[in-house]
């Protein structure tokens, strides 16, 4: 994201990743693969792809040579996603090489990824995306934070092109941490309040109301939509994961409930000494959504 919208730090995308993964729904992925069957070699913009998390999960279902255009306004966040990949390639014995500026190659068994990166500002898309050369966009985690008009927009568009829209990861506002603590319904409502402010895409962030949203708005293009659940499962052991969900939580809350900021706090501490010795787990529901050009 850039500096005008919600930032993120690249830590924290990397501590969850792992969680990102599972949590992904992999009938939408196959779904979307399905639709592509006929590209010879699909060509896919991803849309906020920050360290590179999506291109590297969806990328091995696609299952022969393929493409990808990460679009991020962050260059640092770019340059730790091509960074990212080339380690996650030789890990698993794949050879990394760069036939040209800017435009990595991975050369898997069954057909090389070509992936390039390109810095835009996302606030004003599809304006300065490069559509024209693609077979499909897809995001992750970004779809709660865009407004209703940003969405619009966009789904214009991609039905003038015909292209499909995946967008993983996307908030429903039903979470859960365990084991119950006095306060949580407090940081819920706060942190509810805080998904639907103003982040920086034209308006009201969509939150909780992104998947109703986008379905909504790509039927009147006469699109397919197809949805799947993709819920964070955070157990105990993950003390790193749990911590870091909690104290956000909490951060978030504080901004919405001033009053109630005595409390809040007295739960971000309790939260954090259960993350500490292993006994806090939570689970985060998100839905992903596939919407297919008819």
């Amino acid at each position: 994201m850039d500096e005008q919208t919600e930032q993120f730090d690249g830590d924290w995308l990397s501590l969850r990743e792992p969680f990102d993964a599972r949590a992904r729904n992999p009938e939408l992925a196959r779904a979307l693969m399905d639709h592509l069957d006929e590209k010879g070699r699909p060509r896919f913009l991803d849309l906020g792809a920050g360290t590179g998390s999506l291109t590297r999960w969806l990328g091995h279902y696609v299952g022969r040579a393929h493409a990808w255009v990460m679009a991020d306004a962050d260059a640092e966040l770019m340059a730790r996603a091509f960074d990212t990949m080339m380690d996650a390639a030789e890990a698993i014995g794949w050879r990394a090489t760069w036939p040209q500026r800017k435009v990595l190659l991975l050369h898997a068994p069954e057909g090389a990824w070509r992936i390039e990166g390109v810095l835009t500002n996302l606030v004003e898309a599809p304006e300065g995306l490069p559509l024209q050369n693609v077979d499909a966009v897809t995001c992750s985690a970004l779809c709660d934070l865009v407004s209703e008009a940003w969405v619009t927009r966009l789904a214009a568009e991609l039905a003038r092109r015909k292209l499909p829209f995946y967008a993983a990861l996307n908030v429903t506002g039903r979470e859960r941490f365990m084991p119950p603590c006095p306060g949580d319904a407090l940081v819920a409502r706060g942190f509810a309040r805080d998904q639907r402010r103003e982040k920086g895409f034209g308006g009201m962030a969509l939150g909780a109301s992104a998947t109703d949203t986008i379905a909504r708005v790509f039927a009147g293009h006469g699109y397919r939509v197809l949805r799947g659940a993709s819920p964070w499962l955070i157990p105990r052991q993950a003390r790193d994961m749990a911590l870091e969900l909690a104290l956000g939580h909490a951060e978030a809350a504080l901004r919405h409930e001033r009053r109630g900021a005595a409390q809040i706090q007295a739960w971000a501490e309790t939260r954090a000494d259960q993350a500490e010795a292993g006994l806090l787990s939570a689970r985060v529901e998100h839905q992903d959504i596939l919407c297919l050009p008819g």
